[in-house]
């Protein structure tokens, strides 16, 4: 059972989804819910079938107090590395919540603070806070979504089922027809990278 909120004070979650992607961005969302909000399907957004985050989607976008998901893409991450780009991605959506939060929870166990405003890094957040479900469900979905996008451009790759993520398909897809504008460079795209002209 999800925990309504972590603070009593007027808290944010925030969550990112495709770090361990070879293609497209990250994305993170930050969500503040009202106080009276319930939902007894909302979970950690892995636990949950695509079905269930697709219908959850536009309930948390309904009755969310505010919601904001922010892309960071591939030729910012292999600037700054994953890690800074997932922060980016966490902090350029809680900027756009509206009014601000007094505090932030974070799943996982590393952030960097954000000004102004305290947090807390929650080892699994997504399982235990509505708000932490909330933000990864949100920052999964919209991932989804646009990664199903570009995969029209180059089908080969089959983004639209994996997402980016390092699939045997997808691998096999770089090694046949290389890389695109949409993978990351700076990431192992194959084991025998020094193989690989990028």
């Amino acid at each position: 059972m999800l925990k309504s909120c972590y603070h009593s004070v007027f808290e944010a979650g925030t969550d990112e989804a495709g770090r361990g992607c070879l293609a497209g961005p990250v994305t993170a969302a930050a969500v503040t819910l009202p106080k009276n909000f319930n939902n007894d399907v909302l979970n950690d957004s892995k636990q949950l079938s695509e079905i269930k985050r697709t219908l959850l989607r536009p309930i948390l976008v309904e009755e969310a107090a505010s919601f904001a998901v922010c892309h960071v893409f591939q030729d910012e991450i292999d600037e700054i590395n994953i890690l800074n780009a997932s922060f980016l991605a966490m902090h350029r959506a809680i900027e756009k919540l509206r009014p601000s939060p007094d505090f932030i929870i974070v799943d996982g166990n590393r952030f960097k603070p954000y000004p102004d405003i305290d947090h807390e890094c929650i080892i699994k957040g997504d399982g235990k806070y509505m708000s932490i479900a909330a933000a990864s469900v949100l920052a999964k979905t919209y991932r989804d979504e646009y990664m199903a996008k570009i995969h029209e451009e180059f089908p080969m790759y089959n983004w639209k089922k994996n997402k980016g993520y390092p699939t045997k398909e997808h691998r096999e897809a770089i090694k046949k027809y290389g890389i695109t504008k949409y993978h990351r460079k700076s990431f192992r795209q194959l084991p025998e990278q020094l193989t690989l002209d990028i």
